[in-house]
């Protein structure tokens, strides 16, 4: 294999490679032995046809496609890791010369890390966050518990409200014809949550336990279920059941039944230190936060699409495994919200394109300033990664490897840099 480099402009470069016709021809004949199984002709068991036969009747290129992709397999990790390249994208491969005397000859367009012009980064000035906690923080605290520990209580003398939980059968139509999940029993539904279509839970504010009627509504133009979009629907209703929520008195028994202290003033002074303790972290994370979007805003750099794509891909990816550990597979979760793959992406793109700017900035950093961390704390770190794995620190570090190790040492670097970065800032 022999390959060549060619730097193009905004931080992408193509790697030319030359794959020699017998190392081809080798592949070619490998493809052949592993996919022989698949063909039957005329004369022949299937599978015993000579390569021969089958090239003649299906053509003599019937096996490059698997050769050229096990070709590219052995040499692109090697040309690239030798290419002196620093590549953050998937290569987008094109064959450019293949012939029955001829070598492969295939390139792989890449991304490369793109360089950084510092700005100012010392000594930057931002607002200070807020730390003091109000008496509306506490009160806004007190609320949430009050909701956490409220209960529902059964209505019967009056008509449903907004924020009543009701009990409801529905049966759905368009047209007379009822629809695929039309229809429900004993469904509850708290009023004014959105959860219905628009307009459905207007209509049952007003009626009272034990009617029947009628709910007229339109699904929206964008509606997931591209069969109902736009189509006016009929629901026959039933309310079985009206629940107002009852939130509990705030006094002493509240303060004793759901904390260990037995007034509500001992109560609030304990939330009031818990909410200051809570403020002061959120206010240490923003200032950080404030200081490096600033030193990012003043750095210079331009980031090559192929290397957002990938980060894009990446983001979309961990969503849809965290949509997967809730239950909900990302294509269901695209089916019910009437979500494209792409809109997905494009919600995900601004984002992206912070984080790998952050980061390619922070980097720049640790060069600039030298930054420097201990084996002691790369130690410290990959001791504290196999506790939460609960795995024995040895096997940690055999499932690392050394460029794991590299990374997570450039991490802590990263957030030496950080650390440095806020410290230098004027916060006022």
């Amino acid at each position: 294999m022999e390959f060549k480099v060619e730097k193009k402009e905004k931080s992408m470069a193509v790697i030319t490679v030359t794959v020699p016709k017998a190392d081809f021809d080798k592949a070619v004949a490998e493809v052949y032995q592993k996919e022989k199984g698949r063909y039957q002709l005329p004369g022949f068991r299937k599978g015993r046809a000579p390569r021969a036969m089958i090239e003649k009747f299906y053509g003599k290129s019937v096996f490059y496609e698997g050769a050229i992709n096990t070709c590219i397999n052995e040499t692109y990790p090697k040309a690239s890791s030798e290419s002196g390249l620093e590549i953050v994208s998937r290569p987008e491969i094109n064959v450019t010369e293949l012939g029955e005397d001829k070598d492969l000859v295939y390139t792989a367009s890449v991304a490369t890390k793109p360089p950084v012009e510092l700005g100012a980064y010392k000594g930057i000035e931002v607002k200070k966050a807020d730390m003091e906690v109000t008496e509306a923080d506490i009160n806004e605290a007190l609320s949430r518990e009050q909701e956490k520990n409220s209960r529902l209580v059964t209505v019967d003398d009056r008509a449903a409200q907004d924020g009543d939980t009701v009990k409801i059968n529905f049966d759905g139509s368009v047209d007379g014809v009822p629809f695929e999940g039309g229809k429900g029993e004993n469904y509850p539904l708290v009023l004014g949550s959105g959860s219905f279509i628009p307009g459905f839970e207007d209509q049952i504010v007003g009626h009272s336990t034990g009617e029947s009627f009628d709910v007229n509504v339109t699904f929206p133009e964008d509606y997931h279920a591209k069969d109902l979009a736009g189509k006016a629907a009929v629901f026959k209703c039933d309310l079985l059941e009206i629940q107002r929520k009852e939130l509990p008195e705030l006094n002493d028994d509240f303060a004793g039944e759901i904390s260990e202290f037995e007034t509500l003033d001992a109560y609030k002074e304990d939330l009031k230190k818990k909410l200051a303790e809570a403020k002061a972290k959120s206010a240490a994370t923003q200032n950080e936060n404030n200081v490096i979007a600033k030193v990012v805003e003043n750095a210079k750099l331009e980031l090559p699409a192929p290397m957002v794509e990938l980060q894009v891909e990446q983001m979309v990816e961990d969503y849809g495994r965290r949509m997967q550990q809730q239950g909900l597979p990302l294509d269901q979760y695209m089916q019910y919200t009437g979500m494209t793959m792409e809109k997905l992406k494009e919600q995900f793109r601004p984002q992206a394109e912070r984080n790998l700017k952050t980061r390619l900035v922070l980097e720049e950093i640790v060069k600039a300033e030298n930054i420097q961390v201990s084996e002691d704390a790369v130690e410290a770190e990959i001791k504290r990664m196999a506790e939460n794995y609960k795995l024995d620190v040895e096997k940690m570090k055999e499932y690392m490897g050394d460029s794991q190790r590299e990374e997570l040492t450039l991490d802590l670097k990263i957030q030496e840099a950080v650390d440095f970065l806020v410290s230098e800032a004027k916060l006022s």
